[in-house]
């Protein structure tokens, strides 16, 4: 990474810092008058720790968990009389929808009211903004409430054009992950299961989310249909409808809140919950003063028994966590043992979340995690939130029980290897390649031809070897749940096929639907703490501050990776996802992954 320049650190930071200060709220305990809650959702709500100890942790998004520590805050506060919901730009997944759902039906009873405006003509925007008792959105919106759809690219034909051939080995008909590159279309069998996934998000997460939450305002599922295949709806169309309840503009809505909670005195608390701003000064004339400011300080440790909540986020890989080449982290097999092991040689440590959204990754990386958690003598739940597919089933079936979100994207119990050959490409350049070797299976690794007949067995045999492996992993951990299944019905649950939470408990491969505040009681409950008394959390691995996150930035400053944001940027991020799991082959053959770049929207 090259210099930094602190001048222009210091100013960034230094927006960041007054503008955050500037949208603070005074604390609801000092506020003698009626107060509206007010929490801003947007981006995809990370899971994980972030850093909260940093002079700029106030520049940090919200977590998943802080949005829903703040409605429960507000749920609980004397003074709080409603709470106003504004819903800008959400990427989360279906998962996490359900995870907000729960958090806002618990503040519902609390019998305050809840309000909701948004800009946005997203459906997912819509379908949190869905969950209020009153929506509002400017009069110029268009709702794009659309359906549900997942597309994939194949990318084949372009291979063959510029000299590139994908030779893949596979274990089961619906371990698709691999068909982008190696045909032109859908198979039959990935057509199935994605059909059967996208009916279950399609009529449970969004018709009857929509139908159950707008039911006293007319809608029914059968409304909510004809209103889907109408759509676009203009904002009076939708407001006629019963979609919305009122056409108007921020500024004047959020004026219009207290008369419509019975509190016209009431104020609205903006950004409510949020902490804020450090006052002490710095000096930002010493770049090492701005260093130590970047620097998290050291947390206390409380001797109080606690529950640690283990994240594992991202593709799985062996070696440390880092970023992927998808922009987003990765799970590293010895970044989560560590915290494994610090958790379990933790005395205040009771008992142990592990909380997985994963579409999995490299077998061997998740074999070790999986095998770490079964050394733990500490009781261990899996607590699945949008994606805990592959790979990221894997190291769930090493848990105690399996919860799953009813969204989760789950399963995927299959295997499969290969490599990118891209020696036609050296050809049509004029790039030639002379190979002497000694051994039949000498030449598996190359990148420049496909495998020989031999090295296909070599690597067939491999494959099912660890596919048998996955198999055994998976049905001892049912086992160890308390579900009986044979073999052979696990196995036609198997073979790579793909399913939603709700399915996935329907087939017995999770234990029970629920949100991770679900997984929290579990784990009070096993670890015989007080139910009476909220649980103390540690998170593990310990999030990042903003140092870190700079000094790390050098490992997304490739030419893979500026490729992959370039895609972002023009609209293609399940393309960049594709071509980022490809360029992860390079580093290990046998992968846990699931259906394609799974992006179903």
């Amino acid at each position: 990474m090259g210099r930094i320049n602190f001048l222009a650190l210091v100013g960034v930071f230094g927006v960041c810092l007054a503008g955050h200060a500037a949208d603070s709220p005074p604390k609801s305990d000092k506020v003698h008058q009626p107060l509206i809650a007010h929490i801003k959702i947007k981006g995809d709500l990370a899971e994980g720790a972030t850093d909260s100890a940093g002079l700029f942790a106030v520049g940090v998004p919200d977590t998943l968990r802080s949005i829903q520590e703040r409605i429960d805050k507000a749920s609980r506060d004397p003074a709080v009389v409603a709470l106003f919901l504004e819903v800008e730009g959400v990427t989360l997944g279906w998962g996490k929808l359900d995870e907000v759902e729960s958090s806002l039906q618990k503040f519902r009873k609390s019998g305050k009211k809840i309000f909701a405006w948004t800009a946005s003509e997203e459906s997912k925007d819509y379908l949190i903004a869905a969950m209020a008792d009153e929506i509002a959105v400017p009069e110029s919106l268009s709702l794009m409430i659309l359906g549900v759809q997942s597309s994939v690219t194949f990318y084949k034909e372009l291979f063959d054009f510029i000299g590139v051939r994908a030779d893949m080995l596979k274990v089961g008909d619906f371990k698709s992950a691999v068909e982008p590159y190696t045909r032109t279309n859908l198979s039959g069998p990935a057509r199935k299961q994605l059909e059967s996934m996208i009916d279950d998000f399609y009529t449970q997460s969004l018709v009857g989310r929509i139908a159950r939450f707008r039911k006293n305002k007319g809608l029914d599922e059968a409304k909510v249909v004809k209103a889907i295949d109408e759509a676009p709806l203009v904002a009076g169309v939708a407001k006629e409808l019963g979609f919305v309840d009122k056409l108007d503009y921020y500024e004047n809505y959020t004026q219009t809140l207290g008369k419509a909670c019975g509190k016209p005195e009431a104020t609205l608390g903006k950004n409510y919950g949020k902490p804020k701003a450090k006052d002490e000064e710095l000096d930002f004339s010493n770049p090492f003063a701005l260093l130590k400011a970047l620097s998290p300080s050291k947390p206390k440790e409380s001797k109080n028994p606690k529950i640690a909540i283990i994240h594992a986020i991202g593709e799985i890989v062996t070696g440390k966590s880092s970023f992927g080449f998808t922009g987003g982290e990765t799970v590293g097999s010895t970044t989560l043992i560590e915290a494994i092991q610090k958790a379990e040689s933790d005395s205040t440590v009771k008992a142990i979340i592990l909380r997985i959204d994963s579409p999995g990754g490299s077998a061997l990386a998740s074999d070790l995690i999986h095998a770490e958690l079964l050394r733990c003598k500490k009781p261990v739940l899996a607590s699945m939130s949008d994606v805990a597919a592959s790979g990221g089933y894997y190291i769930a079936a090493g848990a105690k029980r399996i919860m799953a979100e009813p969204s989760t994207i789950t399963g995927s119990i299959g295997v499969f290897g290969g490599k990118v050959a891209i020696g036609g490409v050296y050809e049509k350049i004029g790039v030639r390649t002379d190979v002497v070797k000694r051994g039949a299976n000498a030449g598996i690794n190359s990148m420049e031809r496909g495998f020989t007949d031999s090295e296909r067995r070599a690597m067939t045999r491999v494959i099912e070897s660890i596919y048998e492996q996955f198999l055994d992993r998976a049905l001892k951990g049912r086992e160890r749940a308390g579900k009986k299944m044979t073999k052979d019905e696990l196995t036609k649950l198997a073979g790579g096929r793909v399913w939603t939470g709700r399915q996935a408990l329907e087939n017995g491969l999770v234990d029970q639907l629920g949100t991770l505040e679900d997984a929290i009681v579990w784990a009070v409950r096993e670890a015989n703490l007080p139910k009476d008394q909220k649980p103390e959390l540690l998170d593990l691995p310990k999030g990042k501050n903003i140092l870190d996150g700079l000094l790390d930035m050098k490992l997304q400053m490739t030419a893979e990776s500026g490729l992959l944001e370039k895609l972002h940027l023009i609209g293609l991020s399940s393309e960049a996802k594709a071509l980022g799991q490809l360029l992860l082959l390079r580093k290990e053959k046998i992968w846990l992954l699931p259906l394609f770049a799974l992006d179903v929207k």
